[in-house]
């Protein structure tokens, strides 16, 4: 049944697609560019289709080579997780999850000691970026949590939480709020799509934007950093209602004018198809899923 499957031809090509790169392939399968570059014109041939495009600057897949190589992909990372599961006292599985530093702090390590009381067997590393992560080139991370306006058809998605962005503050400088004297916490939200997110949004929501004249900004290029701004008292805060629900629920901040927000986007956990089936990244996003609707 399997005995025409060009195995060592797949994992070849496989490497040098993840990689971009003949010469990165060949150093991480300890072979030459040479035999890298001969596998795959024998798999070329063997498929009768073009897998790359070979220029003086590097090689690109090709449409055929992009859907094979999502292909191999997946099928590699099966058979790898089918193996593990044979070898004599293996160690924890590890999990890499992808996701902001403003989640991570404010959000998902918070709340790992539940996974781990349900799945001690394994460890999670949590990779912290602004930039989104290439899933479909970065082998090593297992899964991403993304704030996101649309899901990317070419990922598994689950969808996690939606959110809508608030005024919050301190609970002493909410009580004692002098309008007139307003000092307040400037992020630069990235927010993917057509979400505006801003100081000047919201005071036309709420009808003062007189507060955009006087007010003293405190700028700020983090999330984290924001935050812990707000709950030290030092101005109010136009924050998403993810980030903020532990805040919210230890008394650090309460909501200024809860009745207004502005819509934003929503959170999604992301994998390259096919991870999804694996048992520690489903047990991961069964748990995620849990996680996130205790706070929906």
């Amino acid at each position: 049944m399997f005995s025409t499957l060009p195995l060592n031809a797949l994992r070849t090509f496989e490497a040098a697609a993840r990689l971009g790169s003949f010469k990165a392939a060949a150093e991480e399968l300890s072979v030459t560019p040479a035999a890298i570059s001969h596998q795959v014109k024998t798999l070329e041939t063997q498929l009768a289709a073009l897998l790359f495009k070979r220029s003086g600057q590097g090689v690109a897949l090709t449409e055929e080579g992009e859907l094979l190589y999502r292909q191999a992909h997946c099928a590699l990372l099966d058979i790898r997780s089918s193996l593990e599961a044979f070898y004599p006292n293996a160690v924890p599985q590890t999990l890499t999850i992808s996701t902001t530093p403003g989640l991570a702090a404010a959000w998902l390590i918070p709340r790992l000691g539940g996974f781990y009381r349900s799945f001690a067997h394994f460890n999670v590393r949590v990779d912290t970026r602004n930039e989104l992560v290439d899933l479909l080139r970065d082998s090593s991370v297992d899964l991403a949590i993304r704030s996101v306006s649309r899901d990317d058809p070419k990922l598994f998605c689950q969808a996690l939480m939606n959110e809508q962005f608030s005024v919050y503050g301190a609970p002493g400088l909410v009580a004692s709020l002098n309008v007139n004297q307003i000092e307040l916490i400037n992020l630069r939200w990235k927010i993917p799509g057509a979400f505006s997110i801003n100081w000047e949004s919201w005071c036309a929501a709420a009808q003062c934007p007189a507060w955009l004249e006087t007010a003293q900004m405190r700028e700020f290029d983090d999330e984290h950093f924001a935050l812990s701004a707000a709950i030290a008292g030092h101005g109010l805060v136009l924050a998403s209602n993810v980030l903020v629900a532990d805040s919210l629920r230890h008394g650090e901040l309460v909501a200024y004018r809860p009745e207004v927000s502005l819509p934003g986007p929503r959170y999604i956990a992301v994998c390259v198809p096919g991870r999804e089936r694996q048992v520690h990244v489903s047990a991961f996003l069964t748990w995620l899923a849990g996680a996130a609707l205790q706070d929906g």
